[in-house]
């Protein structure tokens, strides 16, 4: 899961009330399914920060609340704000995570090496998702990487 670390950082989400926030701001249908369809109560994610000077891995997270209506698609002039999003109907959905806890840097860089790891989403031409999933070998070949 994504974040530019000038919106919300690793360092946010721990000193967050109750080490937990929700994952706001989703706007593309397939990663608001991958939340909806795909993600579990105590699932853990990797917190991946992007858009910044070495983007990677940061840390782990898990999902604490499943998937329910974004409440920022309902306020106007709010950046995520979306008109065709109605209460009754909401567009877009999010989940709770908590902190698990920081790990060293895996940057992309170091991610994109790993023969292992050459299927990832992320890694995909193209792929502009902030939410991707990853296969049990992919987590436990990363989760080895990073292990602090």
């Amino acid at each position: 899961m994504k974040s530019e670390p000038t919106d919300f950082s690793i360092d946010d989400l721990e000193t967050s009330p109750n080490q937990t926030i929700d994952w706001y701001g989703i706007r593309n249908y397939q990663a608001r399914n991958f939340m909806r369809d795909d993600m579990s109560l105590g699932d853990q994610a990797f917190f991946y920060h992007s858009n910044c000077k070495a983007p990677g891995i940061v840390g782990i997270m898990e999902v604490s609340r499943l998937a329910y209506p974004d409440r920022l698609q309902h306020i106007k002039g709010h950046k995520y704000y979306d008109p065709k999003s109605y209460p009754d109907n909401p567009r877009w959905l999010n989940v709770d995570v908590k902190f698990v806890k920081k790990t060293k840097l895996l940057e992309l860089k170091d991610i994109r090496s790993y023969e292992e790891l050459k299927e990832m989403k992320i890694l995909q031409r193209g792929n502009r998702l902030s939410i991707t999933p990853i296969s049990p070998e992919e987590w436990q070949f990363i989760y080895n990487l990073i292990a602090c």
